[in-house]
């Protein structure tokens, strides 16, 4: 096991495109560390640049007190599970998680010991003689994991290695991978682009963004206080309301503290249906749009009805602009019907007018 830390790490590319723009992270020894952002965001550039698949142009990476920047993969301690297993298909499932190992010059009766442990651990055993062709997606991800712990590394690095399964196997392999890597306690480093996925399995989040870290801490940390408007609305699902509002209006609603235009933000399950405007709270008449049912929840997607969508709002209600309400499953007003939705202050977020910074009012 072994701390990784990434000082202002940097990755510049011929021709002059920073993917990577100085990155500070630091993943304590046997933390889950997810790092999470859309496509393009160079989360999987940074985690090869940690495995030294691609090399840093500036900066240090740090495993275990030992900075690694220009030392070789395969002496780093490390190991990788990709998304697609990466398996050799002529080779059994022991064979497959031996290989490694006897690339290294190990004696059989160690590679033996380890890959049954590793079997067992991942309830592999009764298939190791199989071939993958013959193994289900989520049983060759577990191969592709098995491979992994057999080499008993510092760092366990997983590059999206849920993306090709269907959506009840990821629920059942995200847990598996939770429940794994707190029996092993070694230190691990995911990325993936699922925010539902980041905040089940990180003990710290690393949100990015253009090559940047936008927010770095406990995933409900980050729900309840994003730093930023791309974090509110990056994580969670659906996203935060977010809505322009003037400097007067926000006074008002909020009080001190807000000095400057702004944008507000409200989380679809902190709104409620009610006639009533809360003390310090904001209020917002809908026109429902649309209705989604999804059993336990219902999403209410709604905008301000025409005749209200003027600039200046009666106090505590917000600017026009289409919002997402969730309520309880057993509730669902009509499609067309006008709706009056309202939040109390404690669950009102306020960010500066470039969305670049949390404001505590």
């Amino acid at each position: 096991m072994a701390n990784v830390t990434l000082r202002n790490v940097r990755k510049t590319y011929p021709g002059g495109f920073e993917a990577i723009k100085g990155v500070n992270v630091d993943v304590g020894d046997g933390q889950f560390c997810v790092l999470v952002g859309p496509s393009g965001c160079g989360k999987s550039t940074l985690l090869r640049m940690v495995a030294g698949l691609e090399t840093v142009t500036g900066g240090e990476i740090d495993i275990g007190g030992r900075v690694v920047n220009q030392i070789e993969p395969a002496d780093r301690d490390i190991a990788m599970v990709f998304q697609n297993y990466a398996l050799y298909p002529h080779m059994s499932v022991f064979n497959n998680m031996a290989y490694g190992l006897r690339n290294r010059g190990m004696k059989e009766a160690e590679v033996k010991t380890r890959v049954e442990e590793a079997a067992r651990v991942l309830e592999l055993a009764p298939m190791l003689e199989r071939k993958p062709r013959q193994l289900s997606g989520g049983q060759r991800q577990r191969v592709a994991m098995g491979r992994a712990i057999v080499r008993q590394p510092k760092v366990f690095l997983f590059d999206e290695p849920l993306s090709n399964l269907d959506a009840k196997l990821r629920i059942a392999m995200r847990v598996e991978i939770r429940k794994l890597q707190r029996r092993l306690n070694t230190t691990s480093i995911y990325v993936t682009h699922d925010q539902l996925e980041a905040m089940t399995l990180a003990d710290i989040l690393v949100v990015m963004n253009g090559g940047q870290v936008e927010q770095v801490g406990n995933p409900l940390a980050i729900y309840e206080k994003p730093a930023t408007t791309f974090v509110a609305s990056f994580i969670g699902a659906p996203p935060m309301n977010l809505m322009s509002t003037r400097a007067d209006e926000i006074k008002s609603q909020l009080g001190g503290g807000a000095t400057e235009a702004g944008i507000l933000g409200i989380r679809p399950e902190d709104f409620v249906i009610t006639d009533q405007t809360p003390a310090g709270g904001v209020a917002l008449p809908l026109t429902v749009e649309a209705i989604e049912r999804v059993g336990a929840e219902t999403f209410v997607y709604g905008t301000r009805a025409q005749d209200e969508q003027r600039v200046a709002a009666t106090p505590g209600e917000l600017p026009p602009g289409e919002v997402i309400v969730r309520i309880p499953g057993t509730e669902a007003p009509a499609i067309g019907e006008r709706i009056r939705v309202a939040a109390v202050r404690p669950k009102l977020h306020l960010f500066s007018g470039d969305g670049r910074t949390r404001i505590e009012a």
